[in-house]
């Protein structure tokens, strides 16, 4: 040690932490900290109780002494969803209601109303046993005043001018579609244009020009002409209005092979409709059809009668009448029950003579 130089001060270290448990301490770490003992270490808050905080859905439940009801609500064009109501007094049929729609709100009229706890899938809706119906998931928010229902008004008025404009950018654009029908949500948040085409259309050019000329998000629906046809309604043949539009609550498929089991004729412009397309009374009337077939005997067959050995022509299904041919070619044309006499008769005196 150099003259002139202070020594160093020597600091005492502190006591190496040892492993609890025992064992090396080659796995022992510098610097742990011992671990909390569970019975003087607080643990976290507790969560507050549900009294104590509100619920943000409480104001959406139904009224003190209210009644829950689920409602099936119309809308344009025979589109129809189905609420719940929790308010007070009780919705009625054919009452205006604001419901809860995509993204917004839109204003439809009650077609069916009923208390949820009377709704029950008999035998259970899974085969489990009696269980209510769950309700649905949106829900009316409240009836419909005068001025909401005005204002409704005035928007079916406005979408006469939507479809020609629509139409107008569609010739724009050179696509090949037909503008059928627009339908305005109520708070104007969406609009929704349905048009039909032979083939798929790319009308993204022209979506983004509706949403600049109309200024609010647009919906383009291509459908069929057989969902244009509903949602129009019409006459058909028959004078009266169209079945899809009045009663149907679904359009299934028909086929050429119906008109032909109900012995109709197969010229197209004969057993189509207003869409162009072959009727839906072919479909729902097939069962009748293929029930009082089995009350007449097949058209070609040959069957004995009063008159001896006579083929089945045809027969008419409303005038309950069988026209017979003879092997002369005489042809008659005689009542069903008349037939079934003459064929019990003729066979009674096949057995008398055996």
């Amino acid at each position: 040690m150099s003259e002139g130089r202070r020594p160093r001060p020597v600091r005492p270290r502190p006591p190496r932490p040892t492993r609890r448990g025992g064992g090396s301490g080659n796995g022992a770490s510098r610097g742990r900290r011992p671990r909390p003992d569970p019975l003087t270490t607080p643990g976290p808050a507790a969560p507050p109780s549900p009294a104590a905080s509100p619920d943000p859905m409480a104001s959406a439940g139904p009224a003190a002494g209210a009644r829950s009801q689920v409602l099936e609500v119309r809308f344009k064009g025979l589109r129809s969803d189905f609420f719940a109501f929790g308010g007070a007094p009780p919705l009625t049929e054919r009452e205006y209601v604001v419901v809860e729609a995509d993204r917004g709100q839109d204003i439809g009229w009650v077609r069916r109303a009923a208390a949820a706890r009377d709704l029950a899938c008999e035998g259970g809706c899974d085969s489990v046993g009696d269980r209510a119906v769950p309700p649905p998931s949106r829900r009316v928010i409240r009836r419909a005043a005068p001025a909401d229902v005005l204002r409704l008004r005035q928007l079916r008025d406005q979408e006469l001018e939507v479809r020609r404009r629509t139409r107008e950018l569609a010739m724009k654009h050179r696509l090949r579609m037909k503008v059928s029908e627009a339908e305005w949500q109520w708070d104007r948040n969406k609009l929704t244009v349905y048009f039909t085409a032979e083939k798929r259309v790319d009308f993204r050019a022209l979506v983004r020009d509706m949403a600049r000329s109309f200024r609010t998000r647009i919906d383009l629906r291509q459908i069929g002409v057989r969902d244009e046809a509903r949602r129009l309604g019409g006459l058909g043949r028959c004078r009266r209005e169209l079945c899809c539009r009045s009663w149907l609550t679904s359009i299934e498929p028909v086929t050429l092979q119906l008109a032909k089991d109900q012995g109709l004729s197969l010229n197209p412009s004969q057993i189509s409709g207003a869409c162009g397309r072959l009727m839906n009374c072919l479909r729902y009337e097939h069962a009748v059809y293929a029930q009082a077939r089995k009350r007449f005997p097949p058209v070609g067959r040959t069957i004995r009668t009063a008159r001896g050995r006579e083929n089945v022509k045809s027969w008419d299904l409303f005038e309950e009448t069988v026209s017979l041919e003879a092997g002369d070619g005489d042809v008659r044309t005689i009542p069903l029950a008349q037939l079934r006499d003459e064929r019990r008769v003729a066979r009674r005196a096949e057995l008398d003579r055996r």
